[in-house]
């Protein structure tokens, strides 16, 4: 009796045994089959998809791909500034800085010189450039720098600031309103420039008839006012 309740587990062991090895299998066959993310930088034929936040570094003919192009692309991934050729895509929140003639982009004239906004506060940039969220157009001038462009824009990010100068064409950051507008010299092909600000910290305010009124807010009178060039009416606005 005693010899066959020691051997009665043995049966239970080997199949535990059994039963770990065949995860362990299935654990090493999963991890060879999922895929491996593609690294700092790598080459893919012209018509594959380019990552997103991955940009089109170079570009040459190929005969081994069908598209007749291969790309040289690289990860933005901690980077702060690099050189794309103009038909990559430009990743959010990253500004062109400048343009030039390249040999190097296969199918296309320019490279651009790209900067990440997310480490700088201020910078020029092409006029064909991304303004990202939050950040507006201050001035423009004319330029040589971003090849068969006219123009660069100054623009700054209104993060941590309550009030700055942007010319018409700029983009309003959300809950920023325009509380005056006047003639300048410094806003290149464009007659005005605004006075304008955040309406985070404040209840109510004046503006100009054609501002944006952030959600929330409401117009509680107009008036007539001689502070917004180009149109004489301004608004009372508060939060609801």
């Amino acid at each position: 009796m005693a010899i066959k309740t020691l051997r009665n587990p043995i049966p239970h062991l080997l199949t535990a045994v059994l039963l770990l090895l065949g995860l362990m299998t299935a654990a090493s066959t999963q991890a060879q089959a999922a895929p491996q993310p593609l690294g700092g930088s790598t080459t893919v034929c012209s018509n594959s998809p380019i990552p997103t936040g991955w940009v089109v570094n170079s570009a040459s003919t190929s005969s081994s791909c069908g598209s007749g192009r291969v790309y040289n692309i690289s990860d933005t991934t901690g980077v702060s500034y690099t050189t794309v050729c103009s038909f990559s895509p430009i990743p959010t929140g990253w500004v062109i800085n400048s343009a030039s003639t390249t040999s190097y982009c296969a199918g296309a004239t320019y490279s651009y010189n790209i900067t990440n906004s997310a480490y700088i506060s201020y910078t020029t940039v092409c006029s064909f450039s991304p303004v990202p969220a939050g950040w507006v157009i201050n001035s423009a001038s004319t330029t040589s720098n971003c090849g068969g462009a006219t123009y660069a824009n100054n623009i700054s990010s209104t993060a941590n600031i309550s009030y700055t100068t942007a010319c018409s064409f700029s983009p309003i950051p959300t809950g920023w309103v325009i509380n005056s507008a006047s003639t300048t010299s410094n806003c290149a092909g464009n007659t005005y420039i605004y006075n304008i600000s955040s309406t985070a910290n404040i209840s109510y305010t004046t503006v100009c008839s054609f501002s944006p009124i952030p959600a929330g807010w409401v117009i509680t009178s107009p008036f007539s006012t001689s502070n917004c060039a180009g149109n004489n009416l301004g608004y009372n606005i508060r939060r609801a």
